[in-house]
């Protein structure tokens, strides 16, 4: 990757725009119960207001398709960077044009400004290129630090880049491009990727592509159904992907050419219905009862699998080893997410269940970086290029 970082350009008394993103969840009230994606932002933020740069934040929330939504509004975003911050964050709710540009331009150096949902211009999310000459028109350098939304191709991480002079990544972007390389273009060895959640689909191409860069795969979660099917156990009523069960074979025998040992669960808790007071026991893989579903890896397969990730020097971690949501299955990611903790490994961890399971255990220090991209994250996995990145690129 030819990606220009902040601290590689001249941003000093220059009008930055920075995109951010803030699609955060707010509840009835209109009050933000999640502001992690705010707070990943502040180092690039005020990396600009040291430099005096004139600081305007472009983001998205949610999917308001192109028309003012007044419950999708940024505005609780900018009041709460503010007390983050400790700094007034004007919120500008005006059409892209000249009065805005009149406000931008009073701006003083150090000053920060966020804009509202620039989902709701149309143009956004069909690349539009007059939105993005109209967004590149407000500022002299182009600042993505948005990697949550880098695996789409919108106008104000795609076209805006076009018609800037300087387009760079910001510190987390920057973050998020340098972890990826140390774990997946020159890893520490043995790396081990441990891929989980409920559907083989989302992670077909995430395991064909790591075939070739890991020394082992673990997989958990209700996903391990079907590859347990393709060799022929009876899952029960666990979560099954029939038209997958041929590909999941024909992984499991790629990775056996190739040498690369897949470890698949040796025993499950299984329950009668998918609800956390439903009566559970530990079962064999052999002998899931017919009437029962697999919701978590089992004791053994939890000590199977941290013996290998102990003995790792690098592993990425996306997807739950069950269903974690219910605290009666919620074990074997629990203990998984300790043991990557507890490691002395360089641990990479992604997807919002995974993530989710770090935070409530509190362990999110003793983790090497978390990923701040779901999508975005899974697509690097899968080899491919990030729109919002090539751009950068471009």
């Amino acid at each position: 990757m030819t990606v220009k970082y902040i601290d590689q350009i001249d941003i000093k008394n220059k009008r930055v725009i920075i995109r951010v993103d803030y699609n955060v969840p707010y509840n009835s009230s209109m009050e933000i119960t999640d502001d992690t994606r705010i707070r990943s932002t502040l180092r690039t933020i005020n990396y600009c207001v040291k430099m005096r740069s004139k600081i305007i934040l472009i983001s998205h929330l949610g999917r308001p398709k192109g028309k003012i939504v007044p419950e999708m509004t940024l505005k609780p975003a900018a009041q709460r960077l503010s007390r983050i911050i400790k700094k007034e964050v004007r919120f500008f709710n005006d059409e892209i044009g000249e009065g805005l540009q009149n406000k931008i331009d009073r701006l003083n150096p150090g000053d920060i400004c966020l804009l509202e949902n620039i989902r709701f211009y149309p143009g956004e999310e069909k690349n539009d290129d007059d939105l993005g000459k109209k967004l590149a028109s407000l500022a002299d350098v182009y600042i993505n630090d948005a990697f949550a939304a880098a695996h789409r191709g919108h106008a104000s991480n795609d076209a805006i880049t076009k018609f800037i002079k300087t387009s760079c990544a910001g510190f987390l972007l920057k973050d998020e491009i340098e972890f990826f390389k140390k774990a997946l273009e020159n890893p520490e060895k043995p790396l081990g990727a441990v891929i989980g959640g409920a559907k083989v689909s989302t992670k077909l191409n995430v395991l064909e592509n790591i075939l070739n860069k890991v020394d082992y795969i673990i997989i958990g979660g209700a996903m391990a159904f079907t590859f347990l099917k393709s060799k022929g156990y009876d899952t029960g009523k666990s979560l099954i992907e029939e038209d997958l069960i041929t590909s999941a074979g024909e992984i499991l025998h790629k990775a056996s050419k190739k040498n690369i040992p897949v470890y698949l669960p040796v025993d499950i808790v299984a329950a009668s219905e998918f609800k956390n007071e439903s009566p559970a026991k530990v079962v064999p893989v052999e002998n899931i009862p017919k009437d029962m579903i697999g919701l978590d890896i089992g004791p053994e397969t939890i000590n199977l699998f941290s013996e290998k990730i102990k003995n790792s020097k690098t592993v990425i971690w996306n997807g739950p080893m069950g269903a974690f949501e219910m605290p009666r299955f919620a074990e074997g990611t629990n203990e998984l997410a300790k043991t990557i903790a507890g490691s002395r490994c360089l641990s990479i961890v992604g997807g919002g269940d995974s993530v989710t399971a770090i935070n409530q255990l509190g362990i999110a220090d003793k983790i090497s970086y978390i990923s701040t991209g779901g999508g975005a994250f899974l697509e690097l996995l899968e080899g491919k290029k990030l729109p919002a990145i090539k751009a950068l690129e471009r």
